[in-house]
């Protein structure tokens, strides 16, 4: 069993993605993950379908695994002083609420909490961070995409702008928060202080920005939409086989050698000067493409992946979501999850990308239900049946 953060308690108050896919990896490393929501509606996301899969939401079963659910109607003053109380001895707090004036209505800004456990790493997930003009706005993933500049040079050059369909920024954000949780921890055992980690949606899809933000902060190249080629190698894209679509990427000179041999073009395409380099290529690339697509198209993607494998050549067909997650790669490697649950009797989703040799990742709670574990956990911090009776007539969990 992996016991590599089962010392920690994590309260999670996010909704959506990117918290709860923060949450989920921290559970995922055996921390106990207690999410906190709304009484009647729940984290927002239980709602986002179809799919539903017997009124579970397929989109808040793949973020929230290896979690408890409690509910706490924050407008009330007794709730509040539950959720400080669980403050006491926590390690994490997560949230998104980009309104500094809400969290301090409802007692839990930073401040406060530090002042109650100043042990406390308090992690902000907001649309734009805490600072800057743009601070206290609200954010969605499709926002960050298209602010960030993604959507700008997404596609071919004749399409609108377009939005890539998962939710690259939520999904960058959480892994980016997990990791700043971990670090802050290091610096804890260290200094015995927690701190503050103040994540935007935006600042997280501006690193995907990455090389292209370099070529323009370095040598002032703006991006243009060029589908699925790659703006600085050559060839690096997708190719219509006889039957079907495949990609191939020839990254380095080495494997251009190999590819000449594969092509059997050594005696044409390999006598080319112009060709003889990835810049010549990219200077080329109009005319290279077309040469190549000439050679692939004659034969069916089966013989090219073989060949291009035999070769050492990295390449691959282009599967659908279903022909992915059910590729055998996907299953010797474990990357569908099962879990059992209330409801579905089995719940399913995409497992933790991280494979450990002597701690591995062990999912044992299933995506919780709504407040499936309000009673236990107020047990546990000594409430009578009486008073949880009480604070479900007056509103306060249910």
């Amino acid at each position: 069993m992996n016991n590599v953060l089962s010392d920690l308690r994590v309260l999670d108050l996010t909704q959506a993605m990117a918290g709860p896919i923060c949450g989920m990896l921290l559970g995922d490393f055996g921390a106990d993950v207690i999410k906190i929501e709304r009484p009647g509606s729940g984290d927002q996301s239980r709602g986002w379908g179809p799919p539903f899969v017997q009124s579970e939401s397929a989109y808040f079963l793949s973020c929230n695994r290896n979690k408890r659910s409690l509910t706490l109607n924050l407008d009330k003053p007794a709730a509040i002083e539950i959720l400080h109380e669980l403050v006491r001895g926590a390690d994490v707090f997560l949230v998104n609420q980009p309104s500094l004036a809400s969290l301090q209505k409802r007692k839990h800004d930073y401040e406060t909490l530090r002042a109650i456990n100043p042990r406390l790493i308090y992690v902000s997930i907001t649309g734009y961070g805490f600072t800057g003009p743009k601070a206290g706005l609200a954010g969605y993933d499709l926002v960050a995409q298209g602010e960030a500049g993604l959507m700008s040079f997404t596609g071919l050059p004749d399409w609108e702008p377009m939005r890539f369909p998962a939710p690259i920024a939520d999904i960058t954000t959480g892994v980016y928060a997990a990791l700043g949780v971990l670090v802050a921890l290091r610096a804890r055992d260290q200094n015995g202080a927690g701190q503050f980690i103040d994540m935007a949606l935006f600042d997280s899809q501006l690193t995907w920005l990455n090389h292209i933000g370099s070529n323009y902060l370095n040598a002032g190249v703006e991006p243009k939409k060029i589908g699925n080629a790659h703006a600085s190698i050559v060839p690096y894209q997708v190719f219509r086989a006889q039957d079907k679509y495949i990609i191939i990427a020839v990254g380095s000179e080495a494997l251009w050698q190999k590819f000449l041999r594969v092509l059997d073009a050594q005696d044409s395409l390999g006598r080319d000067e112009r060709f003889a380099t990835n810049r010549g290529r990219s200077e080329q690339r109009d005319e290279l493409v077309q040469q190549i697509q000439n050679i692939v198209g004659t034969k069916p993607a089966a013989y090219w992946l073989e060949q291009l494998r035999a070769a050492e050549i990295p390449c691959g067909p282009i599967n659908s979501a279903a022909e992915a997650l059910n590729d055998v790669q996907t299953r010797a490697r474990g990357m569908i999850v099962e879990i059992e649950h209330p409801l579905l009797g089995i719940a399913k989703s995409v497992g933790n990308p991280i494979h450990f040799s002597e701690t591995p990742v062990v999912y044992q709670k299933h995506p919780p239900l709504l407040g499936e574990h309000t009673d236990e956990i107020l047990r546990a911090l000594g409430k009578s049946e009486v008073e949880i009776g009480n604070w479900k007539k007056d509103g306060v969990i249910a």
